[in-house]
């Protein structure tokens, strides 16, 4: 089971002025194809750019304080945003976990086409994603 850097989350209530800053101050590129891959009817719909560096994308998302209550998940990866991780072994990550007594919410494939997504805090209450691409992702 390996896992590497995959993206940072960041929430905010102005997607278009943050995605702009990135972009033109940071100088990050568009990630491209993501925006087609979002499943935006299993319990979020809001507004989201994908920029990159060529290695480490940004997901800057629109907040949403409702993600648990719509999902049933404990852990909200929408509130204050999050570090995303993506392995190889899904299935061994979650009994590592489990084996840590680390506490996670399994979304499943929730937000992206072909991602299976697990949520869960680190010591300090940070929000971390650790992700595998199952399927096609478009």
């Amino acid at each position: 089971m390996k896992i590497k850097l995959h993206h940072i989350n960041l929430c905010s209530t102005d997607v278009p002025g943050l995605d702009a800053f990135y972009r033109d101050v940071m100088g990050l590129a568009v990630e491209p194809g993501l925006s087609a891959n979002r499943k935006t009817d299993e319990g979020y719909a809001g507004n989201v750019a994908f920029v990159t560096d060529g290695t480490t994308q940004m997901h800057l998302a629109e907040k949403d304080l409702g993600i648990g209550f719509r999902t049933g998940q404990v852990v909200n990866p929408l509130e204050k945003g999050h570090i995303a991780f993506r392995t190889d072994d899904i299935a061994a990550f979650k009994a590592h976990l489990k084996a840590k007594g680390v506490a996670f919410s399994d979304y499943g494939a929730w937000a992206m086409s072909g991602w299976e997504q697990i949520f869960f805090y680190d010591p300090d209450g940070n929000v971390v994603e650790v992700h595998q691409v199952t399927g096609p992702i478009g």
